[in-house]
């Protein structure tokens, strides 16, 4: 490490459902950060072992903590330890704002998992909080950090293949585990899939071309009112023609793709094809396939969160600001759907 990253950053997870113990993962294999305390009103570790969990990717096994990790049941008490620098929010979505916004008051740096909040109004608030903040926050948008998707955004960027002509991104799942305990089943104030997770490939449609003029949406709805299916056309005039699909209404299993067509290429991603997930067709070639490299987006933007706090850098590959917007164009899905009309941004 260099002189200005040689002192770990001592990390405290809030929320120990799936995404929680893959971020406390990610830490322990971090060398910079160290976990000193976790907070759960219903989970703790026993003897330091936290159990594993089921989610979408795959299920974690169980991880030790080790014997010195603090464990709390209130946030407020979690806020109060001096020792912890980075908060990291892994909660039910309708508890983000009041978190992130109390942990940034109290002088804290705060990584949030997606979405930033239930809904852009909340967001904003929390943009105004961290302004005057002295803690850095990073909305979690992972799929900025995935391998193939990170690949992407430069190919786009650097016209690699010439200009993207259209996209299509894919992302299906069975209703995760802790969707199906109830936890995210109960209604449409939690989001259903599509802010939990669509908002990754809105996300990322955001992150490649820019603020769409305009979204135009279709949906299944269930029966408590949340959308757990969307197909959205996203509106750019002059192009490129841009969409996508996610949905929670998959029997089992979990996949997610894309593909660009551009002028001099075909670039397709397809997670189903493990090490050849990314292949590019060029015009006159044979489709070659794209090492993308070891890990996946979750380690990748703990990786990042880290270095940013270390030192003390505001984070540029994904900033709070970004996570508003991914809400406000999730927002005009949602209007869309419901309203069964284009809806402009």
């Amino acid at each position: 490490m260099s002189a200005a990253t040689e002192k770990p950053v001592n990390v405290a997870v809030v929320g120990l459902g799936f995404m929680g113990v893959t971020h406390l993962r990610a830490y322990l294999a971090n060398p910079q950060a160290r976990v000193v305390a976790v907070c759960d009103a219903m989970r703790a570790p026993v003897n330091g072992v936290l159990a594993g969990v089921s989610g979408n990717i795959t299920k974690s096994d169980d991880i030790d903590l080790g014997p010195d990790v603090k464990v709390y049941r209130t946030t407020e008490e979690l806020l109060a330890d001096a020792d912890v620098e980075l908060v990291d929010i892994c909660t039910p979505t309708p508890l983000h704002a009041a978190q992130v916004i109390a942990a940034l008051n109290a002088g804290k740096h705060v990584i949030c998992e997606k979405p930033l909040a239930r809904t852009s109004a909340e967001a904003r608030e929390i943009l105004a909080i961290a302004a005057k903040s002295p803690g850095i926050l990073m909305p979690a948008m992972c799929m900025r950090f995935w391998p193939g998707w990170s690949w992407l955004k430069q190919a786009v960027a650097e016209e690699t293949c010439g200009k993207v002509l259209t996209a299509r991104f894919r992302r299906d799942s069975a209703m995760p585990g802790w969707s199906q305990q109830g936890t995210y089943s109960g209604g449409q104030d939690l989001g259903g899939a599509l802010f939990d997770l669509h908002i990754h490939d809105t996300d990322f449609v955001n992150h490649l071309f820019g603020r769409p003029a305009g979204v135009f949406s279709t949906g299944v709805l269930a029966a408590s009112g949340a959308i757990n299916h969307v197909v959205t056309q996203y509106n750019y005039p002059g192009g490129p023609n841009v969409y996508a699909e996610g949905s929670w209404l998959l029997n089992q299993g979990f996949n997610m793709s894309y593909t660009l067509l551009c002028e001099n290429a075909t670039i397709d991603f397809d997670l189903a094809r493990g090490a050849n997930a990314l292949i590019v067709s060029e015009t006159g070639k044979e489709p070659r396939v794209v090492e993308t490299g070891d890990g996946d987006g979750y380690s990748k933007e703990i990786d990042y969160i880290i270095d940013c706090v270390a030192k003390r850098q505001a984070p540029a590959v994904v900033t709070a600001l970004d996570g508003v917007t991914a809400l406000e164009i999730c927002e005009a899905e949602e209007q869309s759907i419901r309203r069964g009309a284009s809806v402009k941004l």
